[in-house]
């Protein structure tokens, strides 16, 4: 039987708590779970692709969770291809909301259209399901605390004096 793998794409800009209760579930799903980071065209990050990879790795390891989970970055080309490229059946969308429903359906379709890489979604703890990257970006920016809505090493590197950038 071959192995069961997953991608969970995201831009991850920061990780959230949300983020990581999806990732762990996830990764409890399956043999094999990427964890990608990926650059969105349609918003401006606040963190550059490897700061973000590099936080999502320290998180996965502090909050302990289990599995083989790879964290990866993907820049150019489709996200099918990525899949493909390692395998991959399944893409893994955590949504919050009924817009992002909206958001990610057609995506999903032509992704199965296009490499047959069925996506599944996957809703957050209800504690997560109100907080997005963008809100965090938002109240870091303002100097808040974004400790209850991120790991920890999110939460010490933008304490850190990084909401500058």
């Amino acid at each position: 039987m071959s192995p069961r793998i997953a991608v969970v794409p995201g831009s991850f800009d920061p990780p959230t708590r949300g983020h990581l209760d999806v990732i762990r579930r996830a990764a409890g799903l399956f043999d094999q779970l990427h964890v990608l980071v990926v650059h969105n065209p349609g918003k401006e990050a606040m963190l550059p692709i490897a700061q973000r990879q590099a936080l999502l790795e320290q998180s996965i390891q502090e909050e302990g969770i289990e599995g083989d989970v790879i964290v990866a970055a993907w820049s150019m080309g489709l996200l099918v291809d990525y899949a493909t490229d390692v395998g991959a059946q399944v893409l893994v969308k955590g949504i919050r909301s009924q817009v992002d429903v909206a958001y990610e359906t057609p995506m999903a379709i032509v992704n199965r259209d296009l490499a047959h890489v069925e996506t599944v979604f996957l809703l957050p703890d209800p504690s997560h399901a109100l907080v997005s990257s963008s809100l965090v970006r938002q109240v870091a920016a303002l100097g808040g605390d974004v400790s209850p809505y991120v790991p920890g090493p999110v939460a010490r590197f933008l304490d850190t004096g990084a909401r500058g950038l």
